[in-house]
């Protein structure tokens, strides 16, 4: 069989999902350093802190703290260099036939996989500065504005793609193929507004200044709030369509946008909850925190088993992990492990931990940090496996485009 040409060369803009999974996975590896490197004096560790641990740590904080920065730094390489070949292939695949096609079809909303990863990436950079640039925190109140601006303007650029979406089809009957919006695709806008809004809530965490809090505050509740609305509605609708048509094949990973999406705007919700306790007063109670990110991982899980057992069902791994198909969606599967992993962590350092459920270190802790860096190295995994066969050297097989 004459071998075919690399997936990757049949552009889509799915692949921003290649970027979005390398960047979550930077944040997999800052937890090591969020919840086991300390921090006093701050909410998020920074390079001063991490040198002191290095220095004072035993050799296991210090293996940890190894692998997180080489992990922070590899994955974050690998976030902007895929965030950069998706540019540039986006600004040729405009000018082809297929972009023209897909402006006009049910799938106009992959086009929001690129302020998507676009908002991932400035989040990767914000970790980067703290874990590798000595003394940010003495001017990052300067940089909190700035991050500010850079978030609006993905958000307004997310916004103009949303109004053109739907714009089209609810201003014309008959535009929106309902028949085929038997998946969570439709979910993905939502989740590139929640991922601008936990951005927007990072200063309502980190800054001292009340202004900035106070915007900060403003700014993400209202993108968190959008986000969550544009999901339920779309939810809802897509799962009718399911119910009458089944789950496209090709789309079956989309079923799982709902675990990174929880994960995201459950961060937003304790970015939001620390500011309103520093600045405004406000304390929300750690049972209270306990049982929210207990309420999100619940969740969480039930639609992380729905989606695998349609997945099974369908055989999607054996049609584009293993076989001979490959799927530009199949990027949207590293996502929800990612998340999981990043909510475990949480859950157990912000929730257990935090209402005294289980104590720091302990043999509860471990056996339960296990599974979030399981979950970890499956991502890692996962990742390497699909960028060898979409990026790889081209093989025997077809490419199949994403519905």
């Amino acid at each position: 069989m004459t071998p075919s040409p690399r997936p990757a060369d049949r552009y889509s803009p799915l692949y921003f999902l290649a970027s979005l999974g390398a960047g979550g996975l930077a944040v997999t590896f800052f937890m090591y350093l969020m919840f086991w490197v300390p921090h006093p004096g701050q909410p998020v560790p920074v390079f001063e802190d991490i040198a002191a641990a290095w220095a004072a740590g035993g050799p296991a904080l210090k293996l940890a703290i190894a692998a997180a920065v080489t992990g922070i730094a590899g994955f974050a390489i690998l976030n902007v260099k895929s965030l950069v070949w998706n540019l540039r292939q986006m600004q040729a695949f405009r000018r082809t036939e297929a972009y023209t096609k897909l402006r006009g079809s049910n799938a106009e909303t992959q086009l929001l996989a690129l302020p998507l990863a676009l908002a991932m990436t400035v989040n990767v950079g914000f970790i980067l500065g703290l874990v590798f640039v000595p003394g940010l925190w003495g001017v990052v109140e300067y940089l909190f504005p700035l991050a500010m601006v850079a978030f609006l303007a993905i958000a307004a650029l997310a916004f103009a793609q949303i109004g053109h979406f739907l714009g089209r089809i609810l201003s014309s009957g008959g535009i929106f193929d309902v028949t085929a919006n038997n998946s969570f695709a439709q979910l993905l806008p939502a989740f590139a507004l929640s991922m601008v809004a936990v951005g927007l809530s990072a200063p309502a965490a980190l800054s001292t200044v009340p202004s900035v809090v106070g915007l900060s505050l403003v700014l993400s509740g209202a993108l968190g709030t959008v986000a969550a609305l544009y999901a339920a509605v779309a939810a809802v609708t897509a799962f009718a369509s399911m119910l009458q048509h089944g789950t496209a094949r090709e789309s079956g990973p989309t079923l799982l946008i709902v675990v990174p999406l929880l994960t995201v705007l459950g961060i937003m919700w304790l970015r939001q909850s620390h500011g309103l306790h520093t600045t405004l007063g406000a304390h929300v109670e750690d049972a209270a925190t306990f049982m929210t990110l207990t309420k999100i991982l619940a969740v969480q899980l039930a639609f992380t088993a729905l989606g695998l057992l349609v997945l099974r069902r369908q055989g999607y791994a054996s049609a584009f992990l293993t076989g001979d198909g490959n799927s530009p969606g199949s990027y949207a599967l590293v996502c929800p492990g990612v998340a999981l992993s990043v909510m475990m962590h949480f859950w157990i350092n912000k929730g257990l931990v935090g209402a005294e459920l289980i104590a720091k270190f302990g043999a509860a802790y471990w056996a339960l940090t296990a599974v979030a860096l399981a979950l970890q190295v499956a991502m890692i995994a996962l990742v390497w496996h699909l960028n060898r066969r979409h990026f790889g050297q081209p093989r025997a097989g077809h490419a199949v485009p994403a519905e």
